[in-house]
């Protein structure tokens, strides 16, 4: 299980106004700014996005290389992923399969696939029988 993840972005502002419109709908609220000088020297200033009391998904600028990331983001029900994958394009998203089944990998599995505004893959996934 992952406890943290750090994704380089070209545009702070840009990827934090993203961020917390494609996350608000799967329930990642809460946001938090950390201060790389409050770490080891070199620590990156960190945007952090989380839910239930745990930051989980830092932004930091940095050097972007969108094909080499993919996120999958757990969503509760279709209804999450239909809103997620909305509002990814209503901010900016570019539509890499829009929400449905993905029969290659079970009838049950029900996700919507974006890249971000740098390219990174994101997919929201809801697995009925992991809920």
């Amino acid at each position: 299980m992952l406890d943290h993840v750090f994704l380089s972005v070209s545009d702070i502002p840009r990827s934090i106004a993203f961020y917390t419109k494609v996350l608000t709908p799967l329930g990642i609220t809460n946001r938090h700014d950390y201060d790389g000088r409050e770490g080891p020297p070199g620590h990156p200033d960190l945007k952090g996005f989380g839910c239930e009391g745990r930051m989980f998904f830092w932004l930091r600028e940095g050097v972007v290389s969108g094909a080499s990331v993919h996120l999958g983001f757990v969503a509760k029900s279709r209804g999450e992923v239909d809103a997620a994958y909305a509002e990814a394009m209503t901010a900016g998203a570019t539509d890499n399969g829009a929400p449905g089944a993905r029969l290659h990998y079970d009838p049950r599995y029900y996700a919507a696939n974006v890249l971000d505004p740098d390219g990174y893959s994101l997919e929201f996934v809801y697995k009925s029988w992991q809920h």
